[in-house]
């Protein structure tokens, strides 16, 4: 039996912090329809976005260069940076803006910030890698690029995009539930990220000091796994599995902590 709606904010009873099932997927259902069901072409422009912007810088820099930075296609050298940094980027959006999007689901007992954000994560990474395997698939059956796939490494590279974005997004979460203001600062210091994400270019072309601060991005890192694990010839020595992994660690911890302990008293007021 729940308490009586008139008890003050701090002698209210606080939801179970564990995520239900039945919860997560009907929070999933209420995504899909709000995000997808009322846009026009839905699940349609998620794939059409990632295509056309590889396709955009295949043909400006297949005018002015005769061949990529690794390989020879500069479909695939393309689609290896874009696609982690835009699953992270989808990903971690849409978790920090879990809570505000939730927030009257919330009032329930039975709804916690945990189910919203698994359930949002899921949906995501579901439509994310819907997506790669359409843009991939398209480059490789069509476009037949010269290229070994290691699995393992592509698999490693996925891991850890998901699991900084769970980390970055969920302390986002926090962050701009209690400052409003952090949503447009952080918004303003991401612009850069896809200039700055080795993306058009590979780490070992970056000339020193600069490269010493680019190794301080996590999604370099991620990029280089994932070119390591399409390009056999590839061997970035740069690379630190331990780095965006101990960030995603920290921000995870962080943002759930936070979470548990400040959400409800945000929302109450």
């Amino acid at each position: 039996m729940s308490a009586p709606p008139d008890l003050p904010a701090g002698l209210r009873p606080r939801a179970a912090p564990f995520a239900t099932p039945r919860a997560i997927g009907a929070l999933i259902l209420r995504e899909i329809i709000t995000t997808y069901g009322r846009s026009p072409g839905g699940y349609v422009w998620a794939i059409l976005e990632p295509a056309a912007g590889i396709t955009l810088l295949t043909l400006v820099f297949s005018v002015g260069f005769r061949t990529p930075p690794l390989g020879t296609s500069f479909a695939l050298f393309y689609a290896a940076g874009i696609l982690p940094l835009m699953m992270y980027s989808d990903i971690s959006t849409k978790l920090a803006q879990t809570i505000q999007f939730s927030r009257a689901l919330l009032t329930y007992p039975r709804i916690t910030f945990l189910d919203a954000l698994i359930a949002r994560l899921i949906l995501n990474f579901l439509t994310q890698m819907m997506v790669h395997f359409i843009v991939l698939g398209f480059i490789l059956i069509f476009l037949k690029p010269t290229t070994t796939l290691d699995y393992s490494k592509i698999g490693l590279a996925y891991a850890l995009t998901v699991a900084l974005a769970i980390g970055i997004g969920t302390l986002n979460s926090f962050l701009t539930l209690a400052y409003p203001i952090w949503n447009t600062a952080w918004a303003i210091l991401n612009r850069p990220l896809f200039l700055i994400s080795c993306v058009f270019f590979i780490f070992e072309s970056v000339p020193q000091p600069y490269s010493d601060y680019l190794w301080f991005n996590p999604i370099v890192h991620i990029a280089g796994i994932m070119r390591d694990g399409f390009y056999p010839f590839y061997q970035p020595t740069y690379i630190s599995i331990a780095y965006p992994l101990a960030i995603a660690a920290l921000t995870t911890m962080a943002g759930l902590f936070l979470l548990y302990r400040y959400h409800r008293d945000i929302l109450d007021k």
